[in-house]
């Protein structure tokens, strides 16, 4: 049986549509990266075909650098919008935050330092380490005469900070290379560093002057940040909670809605309706078809159904489908896509989990 499509929180997805998506969710092996894409895929299925019940209409924004909403993704905020509603966080939630968090609103620290860089010659053969050398033979003076680390910075830096001594002025924390500003944090004030600091740059001396570490901001100063983190964080965790139920109650559904290659949002092969409301004309037309297709099977439902065939079809197809679940619905699927008739296929593939034990595994290998 060749498997097209899978079924995932009662969306049946093609299997390629999947493959692509799971591009997009980077993850510890294939496999997880596979559900995540099939999870992502089910859930904007669920959401464009609920706006089409709610008969919602596509109004495309723009963000702030001009990019415009496709229809989906306006589909998409229209139904959460309207079915997504959070309680804002009142003060004493935000006061509470704060509290809880005061190092998230400590001002960045501030300090001031001195360099002297030491630039790769372009062109130089070997113009790294031999840029090393310099800033080696410069720190092994200093270290004999830290007085002079201003007149050297002037004199060799690569800097034009070297006109100034090598002063960096007041910096905060993001203002320089990540290199450097590690090795100033592990410096105490008035120290050199041990040994020259590589940078994208070169290399540095360090000297760090001073440093301030920075105050905690006041609740007032940062209580409107804190109301829309709270806000957003509320509406983010409610949005997943009614994707989670759109999810539970089309698994309850069996499959509510297809996507197709492209993904479009259309019909699934095989709904719940054409299974449960098979007519009499079709059941009547399945065992005919089931007798020659399957004389085996067709032999052990006369077995059990007290001459009763369409009422045991019937009844079973009830019972697979109260206990199926999305592996279920998939191999469902696969054998509706498989069938010249979607249904009287699927009706087999019903009876067949039920009245046909599945084949015994023997182990070919043995270990002692």
């Amino acid at each position: 049986m060749i498997r097209t499509s899978i079924v995932v929180d009662g969306v049946e997805i093609p299997e390629a549509l999947i493959a692509e998506e799971a591009q997009h969710h980077p993850a510890p092996s294939a496999k997880a990266a596979r559900e995540a894409a099939g999870r992502a895929l089910a859930a904007r299925a669920l959401l464009l075909a609920r706006a089409r019940e709610l008969a919602l209409v596509p109004l495309p924004e723009r963000d702030d650098a001009g990019r415009e909403e496709t229809a989906d993704e306006a589909l998409i905020r229209a139904v959460l919008s309207r079915e997504v509603e959070t309680e804002p966080a009142d003060s004493a939630a935000r006061l509470r935050f704060y509290e809880s968090n005061r190092d998230r609103f400590r001002a960045p620290d501030l300090y001031d330092a001195a360099h002297i860089l030491f630039a790769p010659k372009k062109g130089a053969q070997d113009a790294l380490h031999e840029a090393h050398a310099r800033a080696g033979e410069a720190l092994r003076h200093i270290r004999r005469a830290p007085q002079t680390f201003a007149d050297i910075a002037r004199d060799v830096s690569d800097c034009p900070t070297g006109k100034a001594g090598g002063h960096l002025g007041q910096m905060q924390t993001g203002d320089l290379d990540p290199a450097v500003e590690a090795a100033l944090a592990a410096l105490a004030p008035g120290e050199i560093s041990a040994s020259p600091v590589r940078s994208r740059y070169g290399w540095h001396i360090l000297r760090l002057d001073r440093r301030l570490a920075g105050a905690v901001l006041p609740f007032a100063h940062v209580e409107e940040a804190i109301r829309l983190h709270l806000d957003s964080r509320a509406w983010m965790q409610a949005a997943g909670r009614y994707v989670r139920r759109l999810a539970d109650d089309a698994r309850g559904k069996g499959v509510v809605v297809s996507l197709t290659a492209d993904g479009t949002v259309g019909t699934p092969t095989l709904t719940l309706g054409q299974v449960l409301g098979a007519d009499a004309a079709t059941l009547a037309r399945f065992e005919a078809w089931l007798a020659a297709a399957d004389p085996d099977l067709m032999a052990r439902v006369r077995a059990v159904a007290d001459a009763d065939v369409a009422g045991l079809i019937q009844r079973e197809a009830r019972a697979f489908i109260a206990g199926a679940d999305d592996e279920t619905w998939t191999s469902l699927i696969s054998a509706a896509q498989n069938g010249a008739d979607p249904v009287l296929a699927a009706l087999r593939f019903m009876l067949r989990s039920k009245l046909v034990p599945p084949k015994p595994t023997r182990t070919l290998i043995r270990t002692v």
